[in-house]
């Protein structure tokens, strides 16, 4: 580490940590006693246990969301930069989105038989994401499931690899990790009773020849993968790196999936069609919909003539590859809006600028302050890296955390109307994201900043 640029002091943490808690329960008395209510019949208090994991004395409760403002029990209003962890990344009900939930209200919600929206949706799919053949699940951890299983089904193959630290969902084949170099059940999977390593691979992202011997035995059906890391902090590809994964699994006969759901941040194609990817299967859960729960996954025709070779011989009965509400009219209308209005290469031009905008502010904070990190960002998603390189993989990511000091800088933030996620403080910047909301965001960030450097704050006299 330069000379020039100390360690955290964590004694500075620990106590702005301390003091944005208390300051937390002193401005959100009806949150608390919301969650007192809530503790009686939740898990956690909460009805989805994630929702806890904001380092918070207890739950900051919404009572509404529109464009890029949340507005909580207590009245406070917040600029949000997390946006459901990607959920919401177009904004919190779209107008486009919110007028197809209200047509199609009043025409039927789900079916089990399609709708005239298929066919539009289905020609716009192929036309934003190059591939042919799609299905809609609930989930984009559904959406992995189908493909681990189709891609089994069309190679006869059993074995399944992944990246160390990857996340693709609650998908229990894939919560596998590496430790000392060993592959083991990701420590606190609840309830897992098999040994996961037994068909899932696990190697570190980045690392070819590890990507060569995992594949030399032609025994693997299919690659999972995120094309950039993001949930053990942003992990970037080297370059070459996606060109070495799809001539590998090609030399292998290996199936590759590319996970965009956090990744859709890059562009109206996602990280596929913006660095001209070429995977078999395509997949993107959350905000395809834009926040109504749906997702999608897609295949190419190679993998389309596997899968009815497959199907032509398998023996009759329940397929199990599929949920009573997956494809629903409701599902169908929000993604045929999102595709239409709003997944499209007019609304990322125009907020690219400022997610840059972001990105550099955030760079020349961490500078003035002197702290050990860095800022990166895919598109329209940023984060903070709590290191002086670009992590290698999800190892490194995972030493490099500073969760502590996450927290603290989350929670300052949200005290002083900003939010951005709890975990490895990532932010989205939506079409409705405003400079001056940039700007509120790098003004929360310059005092929580100071408040562990020592250093006076950049921004208290400057001009935005």
């Amino acid at each position: 580490m330069s000379a020039s640029i100390p360690a955290v002091n964590p004694d500075r943490v620990t106590a702005l940590l301390a003091r944005e808690r208390t300051r937390f329960a002193e401005r959100t008395p009806k949150s608390k006693e919301l969650a007192a209510r809530t503790a009686a019949h939740w898990l956690n208090g909460v009805p989805m246990h994630w929702m806890v994991d904001w380092g918070t004395p207890y739950p900051l409760f919404v009572t509404e969301a529109r464009g890029v403002a949340l507005t909580d029990a207590d009245g406070h209003t917040y600029v949000d930069f997390c946006l459901g962890d990607t959920g919401a990344m177009f904004g919190h009900s779209p107008p486009a989105v919110a007028d197809a939930i209200r047509r199609q209200a009043d025409r039927g919600l789900t079916t089990m038989l399609p709708s005239p929206d298929a066919a539009i949706v289905g020609e716009l799919l192929a036309k934003r994401f190059h591939l042919p053949f799609w299905q809609v699940t609930a989930t984009a951890s559904d959406a992995n499931r189908s493909v681990i299983r189709w891609a089994r089904a069309a190679t006869g193959r059993r074995k399944l690899l992944v990246f160390n630290g990857c996340y693709h969902g609650a998908v229990d084949d894939t919560f596998v990790a590496l430790e000392n170099g060993k592959p083991r059940n990701r420590p606190g999977l609840v309830g897992e009773v098999r040994d996961v390593t037994a068909d899932t691979r696990v190697i570190e992202f980045n690392d070819i020849a590890a990507l060569d011997r995992a594949l030399a035995t032609d025994d693997v059906a299919l690659v999972l993968a995120e094309p950039v890391m993001t949930n053990c902090g942003m992990v970037l590809p080297e370059d070459g790196y996606h060109d070495v994964l799809r001539k590998l699994t090609r030399k292998h006969g290996t199936l590759l999936c590319i996970d965009e759901t956090h990744t859709i941040s890059s562009g109206a194609g996602g990280y596929t069609a913006t660095h001209g990817l070429d995977p078999d299967f395509f997949v993107m859960g959350k905000p395809i919909s834009g926040g109504v729960p749906a997702a999608i996954y897609g295949w190419s025709d190679a993998v389309d003539e596997k899968i009815k070779a497959y199907m032509a011989t398998r023996e009759g009965g329940y397929s199990g590859i599929g949920t009573t509400l997956s494809g629903s009219a409701l599902q169908l209308a929000c993604m045929r809006a999102v595709l239409e209005a709003i997944l499209t290469d007019a609304v990322y031009a125009a907020a690219l600028p400022r997610a840059e905008f972001l990105e550099r502010g955030i760079g020349t904070l961490i500078r003035h302050h002197a702290l050990p990190w860095h800022v990166v960002r895919v598109g329209l998603r940023a984060e903070i890296v709590s290191a002086l390189e670009h992590p290698k993989n999800g190892t490194e990511a995972l030493l490099f955390a500073h969760s502590e000091a996450e927290h603290a800088l989350h929670l300052h933030c949200l005290n002083r109307g900003v939010v951005i996620t709890p975990f490895h403080n990532m932010m989205l910047v939506c079409p409705e994201t405003s400079d001056a909301d940039v700007n509120r965001l790098l003004d929360a960030l310059d005092g929580g900043f100071a408040e562990i450097s020592g250093k006076l704050p950049l921004r208290a006299t400057a001009t935005h």
